[in-house]
């Protein structure tokens, strides 16, 4: 028989060399795609010694339905802004796998992400051997990354629920919820106080919970209560000035980790939700960052959000994938001048809300242009189409992919037209990846 050693030689030998040949590996390590629980992800962990020191000096932890990639993308601006190292972790991504770890602002290298990954395999494959998903693995990968990048603070993206999600195998210092609502009914159901006590479960006794929304079900704040968490929720805690009116400026009002009071006045609008904008600075107050105005208004002044109200000429691009989502994006989106239409370009999964999402966009849609998408949760364009003809809008076109739904759209598109694309990351990825149409300006 072949000794532990040889058999670990031989494994490493046969490891993949690039980023894309990892990428395809770790597709093939699960027989599911999703398989939520901390047992095997933590037994690796363990092995890699994820869990024996701190991974930054602050950890901040975000869950919730929407809002997370947003929170997220103010906590990492605003905290760099004032001089922290920080590290962030997020998912999915849009363009590049390396999207998914930041330190200090910068994308992590393929040969950073290759080293984490052969850190994983190296820990999954000690006797006895442990199955991990695509997920599980990339968050190792991630925590790794992380760990050895000496920071001040890092930022971490909760995949899917919470409670159960491989993120919540680090402690965090500061934990927030951001919004609960109907998504991922498969996984979660669709009773939103489970689905509140799910994403909860990042919470630890004794450490600052902030909750993000005033609309969160009861259970969010319960269990909070129930652990001994410190609760700081929006509305009570801290709270902020501003409303719907775009580019106006705001306050933001909170607490400091010694209980006194905090204010910042004159915000700018940072072109994210204000809540989450709020959010972020409850939190970074509690991690123990000293908020500087002007230092604040910089940073949100600055940060980017790619596929989030993005706009790339007369398009606006924007992942949101359920109803609550999709109500924001109708709320910020502006009229096309005068004699323009406002056309959407809508692709989604089949295990998404279509009809909720299309209700909450249809006030503001003059005509539709349905895409498939591709794969075993791909809806059709052709489905897509008939629900929204069921609701009473106009379908102009259906097409095989969102690139020919562009190409489509490029004959039409008026120079006055604004087309707003939606319904799912994989939507957008595949429009950002490529040049979208802009209408010729009419000569004077």
């Amino acid at each position: 028989m072949l000794s532990l050693v040889t058999r670990r030689a031989m494994t490493l030998h046969a490891m993949p060399n690039t980023l894309a040949e990892w990428l395809h590996h770790l597709e093939t390590l699960h027989p599911v795609g999703i398989d939520m629980g901390l047992e095997r992800v933590s037994l690796v962990a363990k092995r890699m010694g994820l869990l024996e020191r701190p991974l930054a000096k602050q950890v901040i932890t975000v869950a919730g339905t929407n809002g997370k990639g947003s929170t997220l993308a103010m906590i990492d601006a605003i905290a760099r802004a004032h001089g922290w190292r920080s590290g962030t972790y997020t998912s999915p991504h849009l363009l590049r796998y390396n999207e998914r770890v930041t330190i200090d602002g910068r994308e992590a290298s393929d040969q950073r992400l290759v080293e984490g990954f052969q850190q994983v395999e190296n820990a999954r494959l000690q006797e006895p051997s442990i199955s991990l998903t695509y997920f599980e693995a990339g968050t190792l990968c991630a925590l790794w990354c992380l760990a050895n990048a000496s920071l001040d603070i890092a930022v971490l993206e909760v995949g899917l629920g919470g409670r159960l999600d491989a993120v919540n195998i680090i402690d965090a210092d500061v934990a927030i919820v951001t919004t609960i609502a109907l998504d991922h009914a498969n996984f979660l159901g669709t009773d939103l106080e489970q689905i509140g006590r799910e994403k909860a479960g990042i919470f630890r006794p004794l450490k600052p919970a902030v909750l993000g929304s005033q609309t969160l079900p009861p259970s969010v704040l319960e269990s909070a209560i129930a652990i001994a968490a410190h609760s700081y929720a929006l509305g009570s805690a801290f709270s902020h000035s501003a409303g719907d009116t775009l580019g106006t400026p705001w306050c933001w009002h909170g607490l400091a980790m010694d209980g006194s009071t905090l204010s910042l006045d004159g915000l700018p609008d940072p072109g994210l939700p204000i809540d989450n904008a709020a959010t972020a600075l409850q939190a970074l107050a509690l991690a123990g960052v000293s908020l500087q105005l002007t230092t604040v208004c910089k940073a949100l002044r600055t940060v980017t959000l790619s596929g989030r109200m993005q706009w790339v000429g007369q398009w606006c691009l924007d992942v949101g994938h359920n109803p609550h989502a999709a109500q924001y994006v109708a709320r910020r989106l502006p009229v096309p001048p005068k004699g323009g239409r406002q056309w959407a370009l809508i692709g989604m999964l089949n295990d998404k809300d279509a009809d909720g999402v299309i209700q909450a966009l249809l006030p503001s849609i003059t005509d539709w242009v349905c895409v498939t998408l591709e794969g075993e949760r791909g809806r059709s364009a052709a489905e897509l189409a008939e629900r929204i003809t069921s609701l009473g809008g106009h379908v102009y076109y259906c097409a095989d992919s969102p690139a020919a739904g562009a190409a489509k759209l490029a004959k039409q598109l008026a120079p006055e037209d604004r087309v707003l694309a939606t319904g799912s990351f994989f939507t957008v990825a595949e429009l950002l990846a490529m040049p979208l149409p802009q209408a010729t300006p009419r000569a004077r």
